[in-house]
């Protein structure tokens, strides 16, 4: 967690504002302090805790493997089509798949995700097709997939703003009657995924205010990838983050976001309280960005390759591996299997890119509203009529 940065009293700075984290929370917190709920060391030994134990069977644990496997070699095909001009931007997730595939995992059917630009794990456990993720990000479309086909939102650029979306959402839940009704099938809830850096935007506070105040079915689920772009998390917060839903009135728990099995049990835990009508959670799951904010992006501009190193000793997919391979759960016949289902998943993202047609131009006035007002009916004539003179003076 060191900054990069020169060491100055400017304001702005770590030192203008005291000292970092471990110094405030003692040595512990920089791995997460001693109140991370971990379940898998970083080499693979199996933790047991009194609150968020669980007995996973081999093959969930073999499928949580597997799906990490798969959506970070998405996230790796998706980085170097937009490096060969194919995307016009990627936001990078390496590093995260624990934190996604053990939340994604943990939802029902019938619970419903508003994710932010980065959720690619958590839109793969929700069935959905990444080219149509690519789609988005190569501009062929602003993402055309049916939030109810999948109970998954729509890509939310803004930041914070889907916390704000989940929690109206699920007020509305509670007003259709699928909230604490003892009915396993029928009570539903909402989880919101989000940054450390957005828990600093009004937006999602005013959204722990609203999910408190109407104790809302809606877990805030918070991705502490520790940058927010290139702002370190000392420079946001003088407290753990899970601790603000405290001043909001809800409870908050810390989870080794680099730990798969950890994650599952403590988001399938929140979101069964919001289904029993019992509130709101903040979920903080301690994770890194082992790659950029996203491909526009230099991170080492502001961080420090020690810290990168260091991180990836906690590598989520090789943790899970080294417990496999500990207690003969995995053998190389199975890594290689799943290593030739990602190759072939590589090529088919790769060729499904490529072979996206380009839209039409008009095509964006179209899906704007149901009935189109006159106003915007006037702006696509005169934009047709503009096209078409390229067309003409080329005759």
């Amino acid at each position: 967690m060191a900054d990069s940065s020169p060491a100055t009293d400017t304001p702005g700075t770590p030192e203008a504002f005291g000292p970092d984290l471990a110094e405030v929370f003692g040595p512990a917190a920089a791995d997460g302090g001693p109140e991370l709920v971990q379940l898998l060391t970083p080499e693979g030994e199996r933790r047991h805790h009194p609150e968020f134990d669980l007995d996973f069977s081999a093959e969930q644990i073999r499928g949580f493997y597997r799906d990490m496997v798969l959506v970070r070699r998405l996230d790796v095909e998706a980085t170097a089509l937009q490096r060969h001009g194919e995307l016009g931007i990627w936001a990078q997730l390496l590093g995260q798949e624990a934190a996604q595939i053990g939340a994604g995992r943990a939802l029902r059917p019938q619970d419903f995700v508003f994710p932010t630009y980065r959720e690619h794990g958590v839109a793969w456990c929700r069935g959905l097709d990444p080219l149509r993720l690519l789609g988005l990000f190569r501009g062929v479309d602003h993402g055309d997939w049916d939030p109810a086909e999948h109970n998954f939102g729509l890509y939310t650029i803004v930041i914070g703003a889907q916390c704000l979306h989940a929690t109206g959402y699920a007020m509305g839940m509670q007003r259709d009657g699928v909230v604490g009704t003892g009915d396993p099938e029928r009570d539903a809830a909402v989880i919101a995924h989000f940054g450390d850096g957005a828990s600093s935007q009004g937006d999602v506070n005013e959204a722990f205010i609203f999910a408190a105040s109407y104790n809302a079915p809606v877990v805030f689920f918070c991705q502490n990838n520790q940058w927010a772009i290139s702002e370190p998390i000392e420079r946001q917060t003088r407290i753990p983050l899970y601790q603000r839903a405290l001043g909001f009135g809800f409870p908050g728990i810390r989870v080794d976001g680099n730990d798969v099995l950890a994650t599952y049990a403590v988001t399938q835990a929140a979101l069964q309280r919001a289904r029993d009508g019992q509130g709101p959670t903040f979920v903080e799951a301690y994770t890194y960005r082992m790659g950029a904010h996203t491909t526009t992006d230099d991170p080492t501009r502001y961080r420090l390759s020690a810290d990168v190193e260091s991180w990836k000793l906690k590598d989520p997919i090789a943790r899970l591996e080294a417990y496999l391979r500990r207690n003969g759960l995995v053998d190389d016949g199975l890594v290689d299997t799943v290593k030739a289902e990602a190759d072939e998943l590589g090529e088919r993202l790769r060729a499904g890119c490529t072979s996206m047609p380009d839209p039409q131009p008009l095509d964006m006035f179209d899906e704007v509203y149901a009935e189109v007002p006159d106003e915007l009916a006037a702006q696509r004539a005169g934009f047709a009529d503009y096209l078409e003179s390229f067309e003409e003076a080329r005759a």
